[in-house]
């Protein structure tokens, strides 16, 4: 009798513990369990072509990459992994992507379950949302879209797989680079660590995966928005920012990748003139967000490299698979930044003012990003020590945008350098401001302010 009292107190326990969790913590945790569930899963025999499973470190690097939607890998996929290790991948790629909490939102539908209010508050930090109003309505919307752009996508690199390969398994390619490449992971089964150069100058392959790659990380938000567009016949200030900054950035890259390589013997130079356009187009396209690559990315121009780096850095579109500080986020500093040359006092986008907590959070979340990029870029060239200093910064970028990209030093690094890598990449996934949150208590109003204090600025 006393043991079951004490039993159920303690169970009474643990659930009030559980129900005390903040959104930012539930996110944490939600990922660090199916990342760990992944990796076990990774290590067993039968999820490797050899039969001996892989490493533990080695488990939880590639299960960490595929939930953060990353790509950068310690072994080859193709060549290493079973068809229940590449199926392994595919689940924890999608449900990386789209965000456990949106699954775990389908399982409570599927059994007849309300979406509680604490449900909600865990989906509107997932999404980045800005409300609760149509919540539900939406992840139903989002695994919807998601089905529809996978199949299709699937279907036509299905069809242009099957000039090379026999039929079923130019199936199983397709939509295995279909998901991975709509959902911004970059993984492939090519094999080799050659990703798809051998598709640099095919328009049916370079098309379709660019078209993934691009819807997958302009976010759902922006998606449903689109969807809603024939009815509403009105776009938010955040859709209209994402769509013009994700055409300027993309054109503007493609151009610049172009002239940066053009002549380059190992890249874009052998290339005939609309072969150098597609191999352009993919690499600015998959640079900030996917991490698949046409062009050998060892083989760059330096520009062309740190061009690169700095597309990495701004990523995809908030709510979106797609990692970096986002395209609002590097639209909000240009903008701030036009308004302060200009002697402006407001910064305007679309005809609508930008207030100051947003102005001021796209400042930390930069400031963090370029923190963490700095201090990891530092401790690789302390431990590794075997290398140039432009690919441990390509390295570390590539981690915490989550792209995937990388100069060929994953596969060398040390036990050391990838637990830094595995922890970047999981701060990049989750950001700063969710890890933050999820250690400290939110932000509350102060009992008072203190005097202003002037400081001299340039």
């Amino acid at each position: 009798m006393t043991f079951k009292i004490i039993y159920k107190s303690s169970k009474g326990h643990k659930m009030k513990s559980l129900k005390k969790l903040n959104p930012p913590k539930i996110l944490v945790l939600g990922f660090i369990a199916i990342i760990l569930f992944g990796a076990f899963l990774l290590t067993l025999p039968i999820a490797t072509e050899d039969g001996k499973g892989l490493s533990f470190i080695d488990a939880l690097f590639t299960a960490t990459s595929a939930t953060c939607v990353t790509g950068l890998i310690v072994v080859d996929t193709g060549d290493t992994f079973s068809i229940f290790g590449e199926l392994v991948i595919l689940v924890l790629i999608q449900i990386g992507g789209l965000g456990f909490m949106t699954f775990a939102t389908l399982l409570f539908l599927l059994l007849g379950k309300k979406i509680s209010l604490k449900e909600r508050l865990v989906l509107k930090e997932a999404f980045n949302n800005v409300t609760f109003a149509g919540l539900v309505k939406l992840v139903k919307r989002i695994l919807l879209f998601t089905a529809l752009i996978e199949i299709i996508g699937g279907f036509i690199l299905s069809v242009r797989f099957s000039f090379d390969m026999p039929i079923g398994k130019a199936f199983y390619f397709g939509f295995f680079h279909a998901i991975s490449n709509f959902n911004n992971a970059g993984f492939d089964i090519i094999g080799g660590f050659q990703s798809l150069t051998a598709y640099v100058d095919d328009p049916f392959v370079v098309f379709t995966i660019c078209a993934l790659i691009t819807i997958g990380g302009l976010g759902f938000i922006v998606i449903n928005e689109l969807y809603e567009y024939r009815r509403t016949k009105r776009l938010s200030v955040h859709t209209k920012i994402v769509l013009s900054t994700t055409l300027i950035l993309t054109v503007g890259s493609t151009l610049l990748i172009f002239l940066f390589d053009y002549g380059n013997s190992k890249t874009l130079g052998p290339l005939s003139e609309w072969g150098k356009v597609l191999g352009s187009l993919y690499q600015a396209v998959t640079s900030r967000t996917a991490g698949s690559n046409t062009l050998p990315i060892g083989n760059l121009t330096q520009s062309t490299l740190f061009l690169i780096i700095w597309l990495m850095f701004i990523g995809g579109g908030s709510g979106s698979t797609a990692g970096g500080i986002k395209i609002t986020t590097f639209a909000v500093l240009v903008a701030t930044m036009w308004s302060q040359i200009r002697g402006k006092e407001d910064v305007v986008l679309f005809r609508r003012r930008i207030v100051n907590e947003t102005i001021l959070k796209a400042l930390t979340v930069s400031m963090c990003g370029m923190l963490i990029i700095v201090l990891v870029t530092i401790v690789l060239s302390i431990i590794e020590q075997r290398h140039s200093f432009m690919m441990y910064l390509f390295e570390a970028t590539s981690a915490f945008s989550t792209t995937g990209l990388s100069m060929g030093l994953t596969p060398e690094l040390s036990n050391e350098g990838r637990l830094l890598i595995i922890l970047t990449m999981f701060a990049g996934r989750l950001g700063p401001l969710t890890i933050a949150f999820a250690i400290t208590k939110r932000r509350k109003t102060e009992d008072f302010r203190h005097p202003k204090g002037n400081i001299m600025i340039g």
